[in-house]
């Protein structure tokens, strides 16, 4: 009997366990903001998206656009490999449709310009490792950096060179150092802001989305980095008390029963256990117990150095 098709990450990696944690949600909401402040980039977005033009039908449209990003990472991450290359190939044929045009300069460029789907990637898992450590799960610093080094599969997908993509969290820190000083924020960042900080709902749901979404908001802008909150002109908290509340909401999250998270659609994570057997659930506590196997008594100085012995990173 054939074994079943575990994709492009798999059970033995560390992606396929912390993708399942649902601070991930708060992640994805943090790189949004994060990746809006690239003046290029964020063109890009807005100048191709009715969800940012004065039509409040394409506004509406902007909750469906976040449905099709969670659904391609979790297509990527969960689905099967043809699954995966499918969806890769589809947004890589939308990005070589469009482009968008600097107000400054007249230039049109390319959204699918290497180095803007390198600060978005960059920008998207960085947040997703910054928010699930910060928000106490324990990862050593080797498995961060396989996180990091699995993720160039999502960079292939997307059109990047693998070669081209930080690996290491040492890495990725100098990435985000070198490109800080081209940050700004454009009046497109500023829709972007606005979007997040309040999206448009039907009036019916406004004190819904006030409640519940300010919550995750406040969240995700917080657990930004100190130059995105100067760089927005809006102050956030001080970093122990972000990662405080970062924490307090990973633990009462993680206290809903994960077949319950699950069972929101898309469903990939549902699916994938479906495919290869309750053993490939995915839960960051498997990470920490992988952990304690790998780094025995004595080894944790040679063994916690960043170079990710003892997992699989595709690609």
């Amino acid at each position: 009997m054939p074994q079943a098709d575990p994709g492009l990450f798999g059970p033995a990696s560390v992606t396929w366990q912390l993708h399942g944690d649902p601070m991930m949600w708060i992640a994805g909401v943090r790189a949004l903001w994060l990746q809006a402040l690239h003046p290029r980039a964020v063109r890009g977005v807005t100048q191709n998206s009715a969800a940012f033009n004065k039509d409040e039908r394409g506004r509406q449209d902007s909750w469906g656009r976040l449905r099709r990003t969670a659904n391609f990472v979790g297509t990527t991450i969960y689905g099967t490999t043809e699954a995966a290359e499918r969806a890769g190939a589809a947004v890589r044929g939308i990005h070589r449709r469009l482009s968008a045009v600097d107000p400054d300069t007249g230039e049109r460029y390319g959204v699918d310009d290497p180095e803007l789907l390198l600060w978005v990637h960059c920008a998207e898992v960085d947040s997703y490792l910054q928010v699930v450590r910060r928000s106490g799960v324990p990862l050593t610093a080797a498995q961060a950096d396989a996180f990091l080094a699995e993720h160039r599969v999502s960079a292939r997908l997307v059109g990047l060179d693998p070669a081209d993509v930080p690996a290491t969290t040492r890495a990725m820190a100098a990435y985000f150092e070198r490109v800080r000083p081209g940050l700004a924020l454009t009046p497109e960042a500023r829709q972007i802001d606005d979007f997040l900080r309040r999206p448009p709902v039907r009036p019916p749901l406004g004190p819904a989305r006030d409640l519940l979404w300010g919550r995750v908001a406040s969240l995700a802008y917080g657990a930004l980095p100190a130059y995105a909150h100067e760089l927005y002109g809006r102050p956030a908290p001080p970093a122990p008390v972000v990662t405080r509340r970062l924490r307090l909401a990973g633990t009462v999250l993680r206290t809903v029963p994960s077949t319950v998270r699950w069972q929101l659609p898309p469903k990939h994570i549902l699916r994938a256990v479906g495919r290869l057997g309750a053993g490939s659930r995915p839960s960051s506590y498997n990470l920490q117990r992988r952990a304690a196997i790998l780094v025995g008594p004595g080894e944790a100085q040679r063994r916690d150095g960043g170079g990710g012995e003892g997992w699989r990173n595709p690609g």
